[in-house]
């Protein structure tokens, strides 16, 4: 015969007035842990009590019971009902949704009730937070009901938008959260799943690595081109901006590079044609020029243009408020963030007043030229006073005749030379052969090919061991 199975009765339930419940010293939490009373009340406030206490009757001597219940589980939420009638926004008498135990032990009772209870898998809250926001709550509501800060809702939206493939790989434990984080930093759903196809494979997967090749065809917010452009134009041209919201980023990525580019070029010469205007013959237009690029051409001397009444007036003003404040702070240990910010303000202002312009022979500006770039803070980089070997004075006509010398009365067109814009066409038909490359750009092409290979090294750890094994060899044995 089969043994009966036998059914439990769970514990009855009742609505039991506040003051009629008290604290046990039965509650095993001693510890304060997770939100605080304050933020748990207003919870409560909100959304009134979601989940009962649980009570036993207290029993006086003869065991006969006082009509009194105390709570061996649920301290903090009874905590939270106190303050609420301190604050006069429950009355004590209001009834409390309770789980009446009888028998058992109320300490075991306790630890059940803590050790049982699960926190949402961080995906859930992802996907909850999400949830929210479709229903109309903005992020700053969202961020005020669950006690957290507006970025912490940044980044668990940002989280949930990831590959809807890649947050079931991190469901089933198949990536790490820091992993998951990394891939945030690109809206792209098809090259976040091929970035994560490359990593799982290889082993190579560490979070920096998934940032790195997330954003290898975007340009840095750091980079000299932004710097110079400016993040607020490239966006107001219809750029789009990849940040980081769980690292720091230095103001994030440029993902429309041609457009950057477009931006910066357009700047540069209409800053070049600006130039122009002093006289200059020519003006080559680059983000930046390679090393020795003024080889061959003679730089004039200029004169430096002196500094008016007012520029000294300025300098000294300056200098006396500086050595004010370094007197006032020489005994300091640390200087206060206003008056060490203020000291940077006046040598900036000291070194701008300082650097003086060069002012040329206006015979001399119309056969020379000027570099125009980028320095590396982004800010205009203006290189003026190069003549060219053909511009040159012949020796026959620099003495003593004025035939030949340029016309300064009139003022001829300046040539202004953009890099990768094009270069004018020649006048004269370009002769069939193959003709050798500049020593410029051999040397500019041999440079990038020793940067690539140095990339395709250091990004496939087997191809680097390979290599060294074969230096060792050839070392040892030949």
């Amino acid at each position: 015969m089969a043994k009966a199975v036998q059914k439990i009765t769970l514990s009855r339930s009742r609505d039991i007035p506040f003051n009629k419940l008290v604290l046990s010293q039965s509650n095993v939490r001693r510890v304060k842990a997770g939100i605080s009373i304050e933020q748990l009340a207003e919870s409560i406030a909100q959304r009134t009590l979601l989940q009962s206490l649980n009570v036993r009757a207290v029993h006086d001597g003869d065991g006969n019971e006082t009509g009194m219940f105390e709570v061996p589980a649920g301290s903090r939420r009874y905590r939270a009902l106190e303050l609420l009638v301190k604050q006069k926004r429950m009355a004590k008498t209001q009834a409390v949704p309770c789980v009446v135990r009888e028998g058992g032990i109320a300490e075991d009772d306790s630890i059940a009730e803590n050790n049982e209870r699960v926190g949402l898998h961080p995906l859930d809250q992802f996907r909850a937070f999400q949830t929210l926001l479709n229903l109309g709550m903005s992020e700053e509501d969202i961020a005020a009901r669950h006690f957290v800060s507006p970025a912490i809702v940044k980044q668990r939206l940002r989280l949930a938008s990831v590959a809807p493939s890649l947050l079931d790989v991190y469901a089933d434990d198949g990536m790490t959260l820091e992993q998951l984080m990394a891939f945030t930093v690109s809206n792209d759903h098809v090259r976040q799943e091929q970035v994560w196809e490359n990593v799982s494979h290889s082993g190579y997967d560490q979070p920096c690595q998934i940032r790195r090749m997330l954003t290898e065809s975007t340009v840095r917010a750091s980079d000299k081109r932004a710097q110079y452009v400016g993040v607020d134009a490239y966006e107001a041209a219809g750029g789009t901006l990849l940040r980081d919201l769980f690292e720091r980023d230095d103001g994030g990525w440029l993902q429309d590079v041609p457009l950057l580019d477009r931006l910066v070029t357009e700047k540069l010469k209409a800053e070049a044609e600006t130039i122009a205007a002093e006289g200059w013959k020519w003006i080559e237009v680059a983000v930046s020029f390679p090393y020795g690029h003024d080889n061959g051409l003679r730089e004039l001397d200029g004169i430096p243009a002196e500094i008016t009444a007012k520029e000294q007036a300025a300098i000294e003003a300056l200098q006396a408020e500086q050595d004010k404040l370094e007197a006032e702070y020489q005994d300091a240990d640390e200087l206060p963030d206003e008056v060490d910010a203020r000291l940077g303000q006046i040598e900036e202002a000291l070194a701008a007043l300082e650097d003086r312009p060069y002012i040329y022979d206006p015979a001399d500006i119309a056969r020379a030229g000027a570099f125009v770039s980028i320095d590396s803070d982004g800010a205009l980089l203006v290189d003026r006073g190069y003549v060219r070997p053909e511009d040159e004075v012949p020796v026959e006509q620099s003495n003593g005749s004025d035939e030949g010398n340029p016309d300064t009365s009139a003022t001829p067109r300046t040539t202004i030379t953009v890099a990768g814009a094009g270069e004018p066409e020649a006048d004269e038909e370009e002769d069939d052969g193959i003709k050798p490359l500049p020593d410029r750009l051999v040397m500019e092409l041999t440079a990038h090919r020793t940067l690539a290979l140095r990339d395709a090294v250091a990004n496939n750890p087997r191809v680097a061991m390979t290599a060294l094994l074969h230096k060792l060899c050839l070392d040892t044995f030949v």
